[in-house]
C-alpha cells in the first residue's frame, strides 16, 4: 500500500470513528447546554426567532395573569409556556455545544512558540510566533511547530497535521507547486524547510475554524430567512385570529380568558420548525466540519445541496499531481532486467518527481559503477543518465535520446516508435532508455511509461454523483489527447482541455447563465478565480494559500470525492428543514380538535362532537396540548442535529415520501400524544 493508500485508509477510518463517537446526543450535552440556553432567554438574543420571541411574551403575559388568578391551570399553562420557551433556546445551544467541544481541541493549536525568522541578510532571529506578520520568512526543523499559516518556499519534509485533519499519517510539504501551503500548529517531522508566513496574528486558519465551529460567525442564509419571514406571517396571523377570538367568544356569551387564548396562540402557531430553525443551520455546518470539510458560511452549505454540476480541476485533485512511472516496455531483443536496470542507473541523478518514481518502481537492487559520473536532467539536454569507464546510459525525451543514439553511431529501431505512440495515445508520456557500451554503438532498450495516476477509487465515486444527478467535468492544461484518456479512466462526464484560468472561469459563468448551480474542486493558484466564482468552491487543503482564500468550503482531506458528503450534507439541511416544517404545521390540527371543543363546548355543546380524542376537560385538553406542543421539541432535537437522511432520488419521490412520513406521521403522533397525556393530567387536583 502507498503512503497516500495509507494516508486515505486512516483518514476514512479517523472520520468514521469522530462521525460515529460524536454524532450521538447524550443526556450529558443537554445538560452542558442548559445555561447557554438559559442566557438564550434574553429578549435581545431571542428577537432573531420571532416565534420563539412571541412564546416567550405569551409566557410573561401568562405569568402576570397567574398571579392575579391564581388558577392551577394557568400556572401549568405558564410553566409548560416557559420550558416551550427553553426546549427552543435549548435547541440552539446544543448545537452550539457541540461546535465548541470541537474549538476547545483546535484552541490547543495556538499555544504561543517561538520562531526562527530570518532576515533579508541571511541572519536568523528567534522571535515569538505572536510578532510574525504576513512576508516574514521562518526556518522549521524536524521536531518544531510551524509558527503561523504559509508556503514553503525551500525544502521538503513530512508534517503531522494530526492536530488539525486528524489524519494520523504524516504529509509531504515541499516548496513550489500545489503542495506548498503548510498551516500554524502542524509539527515538522522530519528534514527542514522555509516558510512565509501568509496570515496575520488572530487571522491563522485555526482562527477562521474556531470562529466558524463555534457559530459566532453564523450568518443565516438566504433559504433560512425567508423560512423565518413565513414563520413570523404565520405567526403574526394567529396573533390576530387569537386576538379577535377573545371579543368573537365575548359576543356568543362564550367568554374566554387571556390565558387559554395564549395557550391556543402558541399550540397554533409553528413554534416546533420556529424553535428547531437554528439548530438544523448550525448542525449542518457543524456535520461537515465531522467531515473534515470547514465551510466558511451557512450560504455554502445550503448550495451545496443544489448542485447540479461539478468541475474538477485534474491535477492534484483527481490524480496524484504528479506523474509517476507504471512500466517499462524493452524493445524487442532486450530483457526485462536489462532495461530496468539502465533505466534506474539513468534516474539516479534525477530529482524530480518522475525520476525519483522510476527508482521507486524498479525494485532491482543496482548500484553506479565506480568512477560514474551522473548527469543530471536538464531542460536543454532534456536527459539524465550516467557516465562511467566504458559506460554511457541516457534516458529522456524520444528525439532528445534519439538524437544522441544517432550521434552515437546507433540506430533506432521501428518498435521504439510504435511503443512511444502507444504510451502517447494513451495520455501518457514516454521516457526512453539507451546505453552506449565500450567499443558498441549506443542503442535504445526501451520506453519508461509514465502518466498521471487517478485515485483509486474515484470512479465509483462519480458513478455516485452521477445517480445524485450532478455532471461532472474535468478541467486540464494537457492535450486534448492526454485529457479525453484521463477523463475515460476517471469516469467523468466530460472534459476541458489546455484549459487556461480564464477559461474555467468562462465555463462557470456559462453554467451559471444557464440556471445551474456550480461546484468547483481545485488546489492551484490558477484554479482561485473559478473557485470564486463558483456557487461553491472547495478548495483542497493540499493546496495554495490562494485557492484556500478563494474558496467558500476547505477540503481537510483533500480528498476531491469529499463533495459527494457535501452535497448529501446539503441535501440533508434542506430537506431536514422541509420535514420539519412539515410536521410543525400537521401538527396543528391534533390541537384543532383539542383546544377549540374545550374553549366553546360549555356555550355549544353541539361542538362535543369534536372531541374526538375523547379527552378529560377543557382544561386537561388546553393543558395537554401545551404539554405536548412543549415536549415536541425536545423529542425533535436528537433529528434536526442528526439530519433527516438523504437519497439519491427525484424531487416527486422525495416530496411523496417527506409528505408521508412527517406530513402523515406529524399528524398522528399529537392525537396519541396528547390524549396519553391527557389520561394523567386530569388527576391534577384543581384542574
Amino acid at each position: 500500500m502507498t503512503t497516500l493508500d495509507t494516508n486515505a485508509h486512516s483518514m476514512n477510518t479517523h472520520e468514521h470513528a469522530q462521525v460515529s463517537s460524536q454524532s450521538v446526543l447524550n443526556a450529558a450535552q443537554f445538560v452542558q447546554a442548559v445555561p447557554g440556553a438559559l442566557r438564550k432567554l434574553d429578549p435581545r438574543a431571542l428577537w432573531q426567532t420571532p416565534v420563539m420571541l412571541v412564546v416567550e411574551i405569551g409566557a410573561v403575559a401568562t405569568t402576570v395573569m397567574s398571579i392575579l388568578d391564581a388558577s392551577v391551570m394557568g400556572w401549568l399553562v405558564t410553566f409548560w409556556l416557559w420550558l416551550t420557551v427553553l426546549f427552543g433556546t435549548l435547541a440552539e445551544s446544543v448545537a452550539e455545544g457541540r461546535g465548541k467541544a470541537q474549538a476547545a481541541s483546535l484552541r490547543a493549536l495556538q499555544e504561543e512558540t517561538t520562531a526562527r525568522r530570518r532576515a533579508s541578510d541571511g541572519t536568523v532571529e528567534v522571535v515569538s510566533s505572536a510578532a510574525l506578520r504576513a512576508g516574514d520568512v521562518v526556518l522549521v526543523t524536524a521536531g518544531e511547530r510551524i509558527p503561523g499559516d504559509g508556503d514553503v518556499i525551500e525544502g521538503v519534509a513530512s508534517v503531522d497535521e494530526s492536530a488539525v485533519t486528524g489524519e494520523s499519517a504524516p504529509v509531504i510539504r515541499e516548496s513550489g507547486g500545489d503542495r506548498s501551503a503548510v498551516t500554524g500548529g502542524t509539527t515538522v517531522l522530519s528534514d527542514e524547510i522555509a516558510v512565509r508566513i501568509t496570515s496575520e496574528p488572530g487571522h491563522s486558519f485555526v482562527d477562521r475554524m474556531i470562529a466558524l465551529v463555534e457559530g459566532s460567525e453564523r450568518q443565516k442564509t438566504p433559504n433560512e430567512i425567508a423560512l423565518n419571514v413565513l414563520l413570523a406571517s404565520l405567526t403574526a396571523i394567529f396573533l390576530v385570529v387569537c386576538g379577535t377570538l377573545y371579543y368573537q367568544a365575548d359576543y356568543s356569551h362564550a367568554h374566554q380568558s387571556w390565558i387559554v387564548l395564549t395557550a391556543l396562540m402558541v399550540c397554533l402557531i409553528p413554534t416546533t420548525i420556529g424553535a428547531l430553525l437554528s439548530a438544523i443551520g448550525i448542525a449542518g455546518m457543524d456535520r461537515l466540519v465531522r467531515r473534515n470539510v470547514l465551510a466558511m458560511s451557512g450560504r455554502a452549505v445550503e448550495a451545496a445541496g443544489d448542485v447540479d454540476v461539478l468541475l474538477l480541476d485534474k491535477t492534484g485533485t483527481i490524480t496524484y499531481g504528479n506523474r509517476r512511472a507504471t512500466e517499462v516496455v524493452p524493445v524487442p531483443g532486450v530483457t526485462q532486467s536489462d532495461v530496468e536496470t539502465y533505466a534506474k542507473l539513468s534516474s539516479l541523478a534525477d530529482e524530480t518527481p518522475e525520476g525519483r518514481s522510476i527508482v521507486e518502481l524498479i525494485s532491482a537492487d543496482v548500484a553506479a559503477p565506480a568512477g560514474t559520473v551522473l548527469v543530471e536532467f536538464s531542460a536543454m539536454t532534456r536527459m539524465s543518465g550516467l557516465d562511467a569507464p566504458g559506460l554511457q546510459v541516457r534516458k529522456g525525451a524520444g528525439s532528445a535520446v534519439t538524437a544522441w543514439v544517432a550521434e552515437n553511431g546507433g540506430t533506432v529501431p521501428d518498435a521504439t516508435d510504435d511503443i512511444v505512440l502507444g504510451i502517447s495515445s494513451a495520455g501518457g508520456t514516454p521516457l526512453v532508455v539507451a546505453v552506449q557500451e565500450a567499443g558498441s554503438a549506443a542503442r535504445v532498450l526501451g520506453v519508461i511509461h509514465l502518466k498521471d495516476v487517478v485515485k483509486e477509487g474515484i470512479r465509483e465515486r462519480f458513478d455516485e454523483l452521477r445517480a445524485m444527478g450532478i455532471r461532472t467535468v474535468m478541467i486540464t492544461g494537457d492535450n486534448a489527447v492526454t485529457a479525453k484518456a484521463i477523463a475515460a479512466e476517471a469516469g467523468v462526464d466530460d472534459f476541458l482541455a489546455e484549459a487556461t484560468p480564464e477559461d474555467k472561469l468562462a465555463l462557470i459563468r456559462e453554467q451559471q447563465r444557464g440556471g445551474r448551480m456550480v461546484a468547483m474542486c481545485g488546489d492551484g493558484t490558477n484554479d482561485a478565480p473559478a473557485l470564486a466564482q463558483a456557487d461553491v468552491g472547495v478548495a483542497m487543503n493540499t493546496g495554495t494559500t490562494a485557492a484556500k482564500e478563494a474558496g467558500n468550503m476547505v477540503d481537510l482531506d483533500s480528498d476531491p470525492t469529499k463533495l459527494i458528503d457535501i452535497v448529501e450534507i446539503g441535501k440533508q439541511l434542506l430537506i431536514t428543514r422541509g420535514a420539519l416544517t412539515t410536521f410543525s404545521i400537521a401538527n396543528d390540527i391534533a390541537k384543532y380538535f383539542a383546544i377549540l371543543p374545550a374553549m366553546f363546548v360549555a356555550s355549544f355543546p353541539q361542538l362535543k362532537v369534536l372531541n374526538i380524542m375523547h379527552l378529560a376537560t377543557p382544561q386537561s385538553a388546553i393543558v395537554s396540548a401545551v404539554v405536548f406542543n412543549a415536549l415536541i421539541i425536545v423529542a425533535l432535537i436528537p433529528l434536526a442535529l442528526k439530519g433527516v437522511r438523504y437519497r439519491p432520488s427525484s424531487a416527486d419521490a422525495l416530496l411523496k415520501r417527506n409528505l408521508l412520513i412527517y406530513g402523515v406521521g406529524g399528524l398522528i403522533a399529537p392525537f396519541l400524544g396528547i390524549k396519553l397525556l391527557d389520561l394523567g393530567i386530569h388527576l391534577i387536583p384543581g384542574l
